[in-house]
């Protein structure tokens, strides 16, 4: 076996086990096992294939990558790396779809911050950190990994509307209404306001702590390019 063979079986066994407990299984799992247990099973499964994809990952050789992104594309990354922070750090405050008391009343409100962007903002935040990944370092490794983690994102979105539309019947479906799928595309569509969208401040600053933290670490981590502002200064 190759080891990018191995690296796509364990991204595949990652992705595929946490959209099978998250969705097609988890219910009747939670019938059959309680809530409790199913939460363990369901954490226990995705460390040890999140462990798998870093044991798969550290044994692969270093590939050059297949093209020099220039600093148009490294500008357009970090910009999209500081939006994916933002919707991240946004997206633990009164998030319906995260399991919390919150999401019942916080599923009735209008839109706003993050929320206003898409109403997936951790999963997007997901998605975008696999865009930029597969824009500025294309080895086959990483576009292995990148792949993997964009369709996790965008999938499993698609299904968590489905669930919560079952669980939550019109108070998810009307969430859906008031808000979009796809980042900023209430605003295109004039459906929602872009006032709506300013972040707050808690998400605004924790996004840019973790978007400074994140891209600085990359070189200490083992990274073999500077990223994000650190490219320009202080490299």
């Amino acid at each position: 076996m190759s080891d990018l063979t191995h690296l796509t079986i364990a991204c595949t066994a990652f992705v595929g086990s946490h959209l099978l407990l998250s969705h097609p299984l988890r219910m009747g799992l939670i019938k059959a096992m309680g809530l409790g247990r199913f939460m363990g099973l369901y954490s226990l499964v995705a460390l040890v294939t999140f462990g798998w994809i870093i044991w798969a990952w550290i044994q692969l050789p270093a590939h050059n990558p297949g093209w020099v992104p220039g600093d148009a594309v490294w500008a357009v990354a970090t910009g999209l790396m500081l939006l994916a922070s933002i919707l991240l750090a946004g997206s633990f405050n009164r998030n319906p779809a995260l399991p919390s008391p919150d999401a019942a009343t916080a599923v009735h409100r209008n839109p706003v911050g993050v929320f206003a962007i898409t109403r997936h903002p951790m999963m997007w935040s997901i998605a975008l950190w696999a865009i930029v990944h597969l824009l500025v370092w294309p080895t086959p490794e990483n576009h292995i990994l990148a792949t993997a983690m964009l369709v996790l994102a965008l999938v499993g979105s698609a299904g968590q509307d489905r669930k919560k539309a079952a669980l939550m019947g019109d108070a998810w479906r009307g969430w859906c209404q008031r808000t979009a799928f796809f980042p900023f595309a209430g605003q295109l569509t004039g459906r929602i306001g872009w006032a709506a969208t300013w972040p707050g401040m808690g998400a605004l600053i924790g996004g840019t702590i973790l978007w400074l933290a994140a891209t600085w670490a990359h070189v200490p981590l083992g990274g073999r390019v500077a990223a994000g502002i650190w490219r320009w200064w202080g490299g």
